[in-house]
């Protein structure tokens, strides 16, 4: 309880700094990434809460980049991604064996777009393994709306955030985004909820030796009570959600 309290306390910091600031104007590579005419329009419908442009550039994202986009679903993020990253870039996309075989047509779709990009390879495995999927050193890792699910899927999280540590180059950055628990809930609704506290996310992922290096309201909502499942349809794709930036020292 009191590494949780000291997460909290270092968040509550960082959220104060300047870090925050985002005066850089949009790079036209995610630009044109987000504006993609062959992005599905179900996608399309789904940016007004997600915002990916400002997602993309808090992470950082550049042409060339390399990043694994872990519990990719339908491929939301793996799409954008792929075409911000361009032809000398790479995605790794990929689903946990069980999301795979849950969501057996999702994934086969996936996997389809995957095979018509040049720069994208697509996998499924336990998450603690996706880095044997993986040439080379990483940029970056995102993680979206799934981190919650690994706490109570039987995810070996410290061998997960170890695998991402390792993966990801000197100065690589690994984004978080995921539905915001009441302060004080710990793990205790990640599964009832669907949703999980932030401090308990920074405690675990600089426990496996990363820097918080930025946190961002973005995708915030006042006024999502954060007792109700991201699924109840008072809130769907409306929660309040936290966007943290983690970054591996050089």
């Amino acid at each position: 309880m009191r590494r949780l309290f000291i997460a909290s306390v270092a968040l509550a910091a960082l959220v104060a700094g300047p870090v925050l600031a985002q005066d850089d104007p949009m790079p036209v590579s995610i630009e044109n990434a987000v504006a993609d005419a062959s992005r599905p329009e179900a996608d399309r419908q789904l940016d007004a809460n997600r915002h990916p442009a400002e997602v993309l550039l808090f992470a950082g994202v550049e042409p060339g980049w390399r990043i694994a986009d872990l519990a990719a679903g339908s491929g939301y993020y793996s799409r954008v991604l792929s075409t911000a990253v361009g032809a000398e870039g790479h995605v790794y996309t990929m689903n946990p064996t069980w999301v795979a075989e849950r969501f057996a047509e999702t994934d086969a779709g996936l996997a389809a777009f995957a095979g018509e990009r040049a720069n994208m390879t697509h996998s499924s495995s336990a998450i603690e393994a996706f880095g044997d999927n993986v040439d080379g050193e990483l940029d970056a890792v995102f993680m979206v709306l799934f981190y919650h699910d690994t706490a109570w899927d039987g995810t070996d999280r410290t061998a997960m955030n170890a695998a991402v540590f390792d993966a990801l180059r000197p100065g690589g950055v690994y984004v978080v985004v995921d539905h915001r628990a009441v302060e004080g809930a710990g793990l205790t609704v990640v599964e009832s909820l669907h949703r999980i506290e932030e401090a308990a996310v920074v405690e675990e992922i600089t426990a496996a030796g990363f820097e918080l290096d930025g946190s961002s309201d973005m995708l915030a909502n006042p006024e999502d009570s954060r007792e109700i499942s991201p699924f109840d349809p008072s809130i769907r794709r409306q929660t309040d959600r936290f966007v943290l930036r983690f970054r591996k020292p050089e």
